[in-house]
This record gives C-alpha cells, sequence and structure tokens, in this order.
C-alpha cells in the first residue's frame, strides 16, 4: 500500500468515519477488519453477555478486545462510552450499572449513533443516552463521569494526547477506566500517519504500547495495568490488512486505569514526559541497553585510548589511572552481559547468554590477569554477537507470542 502525502486531520477523520458508515449501514459487508457476533466471542466476550444483546448490535460488532475484563464499572455508575459504535459494550455496561447507573454511549460517526438511537427506541433501553461527539471535546462537565469506557477508538482519534486529557477532565478523581486498542511495536513513519486509508486499517494511527502507557500516566492516570492482548489482526480477512499489522507488530491490548485525585501541573507533565526511565524500558525490552552498554565499554576502552595517544599531540599530558580505567571497562562489560541474560525470561534461548559470558570472561582476563589485545578483541567480538544475538530473538519473540507471522 503506497502512502498518499499531504492528507489533513479533516481528511483523516472523513475516511475513518466513511468507514464506519458502512459498517451502520451493511454490517454484513466484507471488511477488511473483523465485525460482528463472531468476532466478539474470539475476543474474550462471554456468551451470557451477547446472549442479552439485540442481534443488530451483535452483528455491527467492530471492537477490538474485551475492555470488561478491568471489571471498572460498579453498580450505581455514571458511565461514559468513547466511540460505542453499534453500542454492544454500552448496553453492556447499562447492565453492569444497574438501575441505579447511567450510561453515555458516544460516538464520531452520524450513521452510528443514529443506529443506536434506533435500537434504544425499538427496544425501550432506559438510562443510556447517545450523542455523537468527538473524543477530543466531549460534550460533558468536569468530574461528572464515574467510569470511561472504550473498545477500538483511541487509534483512531490524531490528536491523542487531547483526547486523554479530555478523558481525565470529565472523570471524578479517582475514577476508573477500562479499554482495549491496537498497539504497535515498531513506529511508523511520517508518510504513512498522513494516508487516510492506513489510518481505518486501524493500524496507523495506533501508538507504541510504552508509548500509550506514558501518555495515560503523563496526563495523571495511575495504576495502569495490561490485562490481556490480542492477535486482533489475525481475524481480519484482509490478507493485506494482516501484512500491514505484522509489518508494524500491530495487536490489540486490553488495559486499566484509575484517575488520580488531582490535575497534574504543567511542570509535572513535563517531568512526566522527559522521565528517561520511560525510554530505558522501551529499550530494555528490544534489548537495545545491551547494545547501548556495549558500545560505552567499547568507548571507554579504546575511546579512552585514542583520547590518550591523541592528547599529546595537541601538548596535552593526561595521567591515566589504569585501575580505575579498568574498573570503568568492566562495569559496561558486566552492565552487557545482565542486559543479554534478562533477556533469557522471554525468549528462553541461553546461547547469548553462554557466548556473552565468554566474551565477558575474556574482556576480564585480560584486564585483571593477563593483558593481550587479541583476547580482548576477542572478547568484545563474543560480546557484540552476543548482542545482536539477543535482540533478533527478543524480535522474534514479540512476534512469536503474538502470533503475529
Amino acid at each position: 500500500m503506497v502512502a498518499i502525502l499531504g492528507y489533513s486531520r479533516p481528511q483523516i477523520l472523513a475516511a475513518v468515519q466513511q468507514m464506519y458508515t458502512a459498517v451502520a449501514e451493511a454490517p454484513g459487508s466484507p471488511f477488511h477488519f473483523p465485525v460482528g457476533a463472531e468476532a466478539s466471542r474470539r475476543l474474550g466476550y462471554p456468551p451470557e453477555q451477547l446472549a442479552q444483546l439485540p442481534a443488530e448490535v451483535r452483528d455491527a460488532f467492530a471492537g477490538v478486545g474485551y475492555p470488561f475484563r478491568a471489571e471498572a464499572i460498579h453498580p450505581g455508575d455514571r458511565v461514559l462510552d468513547i466511540g460505542a459504535g453499534a453500542g454492544g459494550d454500552a448496553l453492556i455496561a447499562r447492565q453492569l450499572t444497574g438501575p441505579q447507573g447511567r450510561v453515555i454511549a458516544l460516538d464520531l460517526t452520524a450513521a452510528m449513533t443514529r443506529r443506536l438511537q434506533q435500537v434504544s427506541d425499538r427496544h425501550s433501553f432506559e438510562r443510556l443516552g447517545v450523542v455523537q461527539a468527538s473524543a477530543e471535546q466531549l460534550p460533558l462537565p468536569d468530574a461528572s463521569i464515574d467510569c470511561i469506557s472504550s473498545n477500538g477508538a483511541l487509534n483512531l482519534i490524531p490528536d491523542k494526547r487531547r483526547a486523554v486529557a479530555e478523558m481525565f477532565r470529565v472523570l471524578k478523581p479517582h475514577g476508573r477506566v477500562q479499554l482495549a486498542d491496537v498497539v504497535i511495536h515498531r513506529p511508523v513513519s511520517v508518510d504513512c500517519h498522513e494516508d487516510p486509508r492506513l489510518w481505518v486499517e486501524c493500524v496507523v494511527g495506533a501508538t507504541v504500547k510504552e508509548e500509550l502507557i506514558a501518555l495515560f500516566e503523563e496526563a495523571g492516570f495511575e495504576e495502569v495495568t495490561v490485562l490481556g492482548s490480542h492477535d486482533y489482526f489475525a481475524l481480519s480477512p484482509s490478507a493485506q490488512t494482516r501484512e500491514v499489522a505484522a509489518g508494524f507488530g500491530a495487536h490489540s491490548v486490553e488495559i486499566g486505569m484509575r484517575r488520580g485525585g488531582t490535575t497534574p501541573s504543567w511542570m509535572q507533565r513535563w517531568r512526566r514526559r522527559l522521565d528517561p526511565r520511560r525510554w530505558l524500558r522501551l529499550w530494555h525490552r528490544r534489548g537495545l541497553l545491551g547494545m547501548l552498554a556495549f558500545l560505552l565499554a567499547l568507548l571507554s576502552c579504546y575511546g579512552t585510548l585514542a583520547l590518550v595517544a591523541l592528547l599529546p599531540l595537541l601538548g596535552v599530558h593526561l595521567a591515566l589511572d589504569e585501575g580505575l580505567w579498568a574498573s570503568a571497562i568492566a562495569a559496561f562489560v558486566l552492565l552487557t552481559l545482565a542486559v543479554v541474560a534478562s533477556g533469557l525470561r522471554l525468549h528462553r534461548r541461553p546461547w547469548p547468554v553462554l557466548v556473552s559470558l565468554a566474551g565477558t570472561f575474556l574482556v576480564l582476563y585480560a584486564l585483571f590477569v593477563d593483558y593481550s589485545v587479541l583476547v580482548e578483541l576477542g572478547g568484545f567480538v563474543l560480546l557484540a554477537g552476543s548482542v545482536v544475538w539477543d535482540i533478533v530473538l527478543r524480535r522474534r519473540w514479540e512476534t512469536n507470542v503474538l502470533g503475529l507471522k
């Protein structure tokens, strides 16, 4: 699929609305994403919950997971369902809130809200409000909602930070969120972001999982927890969509969280946004911390050696503490080994760790026992091989555990 440059935000939204208008008007038509009762069953909806829904609601299901796994909805709650679509989740939420609760089903697509309103009128559903609006500008007062539910909506929203801020605004302090959405392992390029056809594939608008979690935490949400994941795109009847999803490592996750008690200040939000731990977590999962530690070991060894050799040419004489120098190299080498060893719990392959152990032994032997440049170089070569091997196995694990290929 070729990306088309220059599409504006309104054009992307129009493409999304056009697609889901088609779902609302003809749910039995073939789509590139799974639609209908069978899709909901395969994503984890209990048969007893589905049996209580009208057939016209089950037939137009277009969610990506089972957000109720978070068990966030309590009796008497006022619930907002963002991206309600045909209304299946909203009607399940209505059952969970009981006679004292109320559910607001909000969707951007006029055809979807019209369809749900007709179903509600036909079946005389009480305590259910249907609203057409954007998640980027929720038509609700501050702190007016006990719980927010969403299923496959956030990945279709261009301004996710604004949508998350709106969710925080309308929730009461310590209010709860349950959502299912599409996430990716590999960020997409700018040209892909500007292609509305790729947005309606439900892939390009998705966020890297760690970044999505960080986005909620930055806004002031707490206890953000991933409760489950699905190879959602394996259910797609479109080979092209399956291929696009596999290329980005796309899958769906179910997440639960709660709103913090106070709104974070701009300084707190920026501190969370710049927190290096969010990047370290991402790099660690991909094994890139091992590569960084290895490069620092090389730099501390041969970079320092080159610096000591070049400085006298500039008239600068540096007294090098060889014990401190060797200790710094050893520290980075051991850190490399530790990162490679941490991959064992994911891919369960001991070979990178064994190679890394051999490389570490050779470098440390050369540093502290009997120096030999060949032994040292051999150790670094083994370490480099172990790091690359670990990264490849981590990527393969991500692919296999999600069944993406």
